[in-house]
């Protein structure tokens, strides 16, 4: 059991490395055999083997490991599905999007993040692709042409720019609807 754990906690570490940190190309894992649940229970038991693994990099002493096994056994996984699954999360860009997803609180009951649907949010990213396309990259106000260029973009991507606005703004204070943006963006790739 000592050397499972102790694969997931390496699988840890690689979970731990920013998405953009892998330059080249990751296999894709059918991320759809895991549900929200499975997820749920995987990001809960994670945060809890977090907690008990050792900080300094070293490998868990025997008190360690059994608060690790515990903390997987506690979420309703047993070891071998907890490595498999943090052996997936680590190398596939979608998974560790859904988690991140999953991780944010909901957004706020009648907000605007909170009514945006998966189909806006898909608008939205693609919108905004070619909206910083357009943009300035000098950080100076657009030209009309590079105004009108934006502004073509959003009617291109099926969104009224009233609606575009509004979850731009939403966007830069709402966590789950980044989350969700950042998982569409990794789906369409």
């Amino acid at each position: 059991m000592r050397l499972s754990l102790l694969a997931a906690v390496s699988a840890l570490a690689l979970t731990a490395v920013a998405p953009d940190a892998f330059a080249a190309p990751m296999a894709v894992v059918q991320t759809a055999q895991y549900s929200d649940a499975q997820l749920q229970a995987f990001g809960t038991a994670m945060t809890a083997v977090r907690a008990a693994a050792p900080t300094d990099g070293s490998a868990p002493n025997a008190e360690q490991q059994a608060a690790m096994a515990a903390a997987v056994s506690s979420s309703g996984m047993d070891i071998t599905a907890f490595n498999a699954l943090a052996t997936a999360v680590s190398t596939d860009e979608v998974l560790q999007a859904r988690l991140a997803v999953l991780a944010t609180p909901e957004s706020p009951a009648g907000s605007v993040a909170a009514s945006v649907t998966d189909a806006e949010v898909a608008q939205f990213g693609a919108a905004m692709v070619q909206v910083r396309a357009a943009a300035p990259t000098d950080g100076s106000a657009p030209t009309p042409e590079q105004q009108a260029a934006m502004a073509s973009a959003v009617s291109a991507s099926g969104l009224a720019l009233d609606r575009f606005n509004a979850i731009a703004q939403a966007v830069s204070s709402d966590e789950r609807l980044r989350a969700r943006l950042e998982l569409a963006a990794v789906q369409a790739d």
